[in-house]
């Protein structure tokens, strides 16, 4: 088990990491999701011992390792920034920590085999890493992080120069892998559909601070403030500023519908997600508010509608399809009352969607 009891971590006048507590237990899976800049990669050098904290105490199973040197500890690491050794083939790489460990010779060319054929490097095995693309580059680093067998396995955004395809295939095989092995799990992403994917549990982080840790899906659906909902929001979370009033929730001169009956009247921030907004009414989708399309995304198989409502916010509606819409075009936005998030003015949850499972 993992501990960080109220550690930080400050550069000169920044403080990088705010008074963070985490206890990660050993086989789990644990998802750190934030955008650029918001301490996932420090946090995870302190994690692993590569940098000391300015306050606060890290231990592993329960013996203090605060002070302890990454090379006197069982950590593997994996960058987004890919580390291999140029003169040793992809091979020698991969077996590199076996060798040190001093593991058997057909237990080592076993493994190395086996991390090989799953991370689809089998061909280049001979290879010198100057020899290959970026992507396969990184597979190695993978490679020599899974067969090591570490108690602590730390990836920073490490399947962000894959192709599509592999990418999503070793999203499913790396949880179940390391989970297998009893090792600690910690992933760092910036994409809330990577952390769904993965599962596990997961911490949303926010200038330094974890703003939420528990079941990824628990946290996607009820988030405990409009930051974590922001966090783990990707298009973005529609926002718009609403007076309650009485049973009903005012947009400019629009009823957004009835609030709960325990909401006190006065300021909120309202909040849904982009695919939860219809172009066309449905007995779920009641309320109506005329907006101006700014510009459409058309991906393929969905459309990003981007629109400004009439009440001056700025929206994006994700509906399945091929939608042309001209950019200055009149479009109606259809909303489902049952998929609101509402935020008092401090950005504190006070009510959830009515169907929250149904929330995705």
């Amino acid at each position: 088990m993992l501990e960080l009891e109220n550690v930080s971590k400050q550069v000169g006048a920044s403080m990088h990491i705010r008074d963070v507590s985490l206890v990660l237990e050993r086989g789990s899976l644990n998802v750190l999701l934030g955008p650029t800049l918001s301490g996932k990669t420090t946090l995870m050098r302190l994690m692993a011992g590569l940098d000391r904290p300015s306050a606060g105490a890290v231990r592993m199973d329960g013996r203090d390792v605060t002070g302890v040197s990454v090379r006197k500890r069982d950590v593997a690491m994996v960058y987004q920034q890919f580390i291999n050794y140029p003169a040793l083939t992809v091979y020698e790489n991969i077996a590199s920590p076996m060798r040190i460990a001093r593991v058997e010779r057909g237990t080592l060319d076993r493994k190395v085999r086996e991390a090989a054929d799953l991370l689809k490097l089998t061909p280049y095995l001979e290879r010198t890493p100057l020899n290959l693309s970026g992507g396969q580059q990184q597979r190695t680093a993978i490679a020599r992080a899974l067969v090591k067998g570490a108690e602590l396995v730390l990836l920073d955004e490490p399947l962000a120069n894959l192709d599509y395809k592999l990418r999503e295939e070793l999203r499913v095989e790396l949880p179940r892998l390391f989970a297998e092995s009893g090792a600690i799990f910690v992933y760092a992403t910036t994409e809330p559909h990577e952390a769904l994917l993965l599962g596990g549990r997961t911490a949303t982080l926010h200038e330094g601070r974890i703003t939420q840790f528990g079941e990824t899906i628990d946290v996607h659906d009820s988030p405990v403030d409009l930051v974590t909902a922001q966090t783990f929001a990707d298009p973005p979370l529609n926002t718009a500023r609403v007076v309650k009033k009485g049973s009903e929730l005012h947009f400019g001169g629009h009823v957004l519908g009835d609030a709960a009956a325990d909401v006190a009247d006065g300021d909120y921030t309202l909040a849904f997600r982009p695919h939860h907004v219809a172009l066309a009414p449905s007995a779920r989708h009641t309320v109506s508010v005329p907006a101006t399309v700014g510009t459409s995304e058309i991906t393929g198989s969905e459309t990003y509608l981007h629109a400004r409502a009439d009440g001056g916010d700025d929206w994006v509606a994700l509906t399945h399809g091929v939608h042309r819409v001209a950019n200055g075009a009149a479009v109606t936005l259809h909303l489902d009352p049952a998929r609101y998030y509402l935020f008092d003015q401090g950005g504190t949850l006070v009510r959830a969607p009515r169907a929250a499972a149904e929330n995705r």
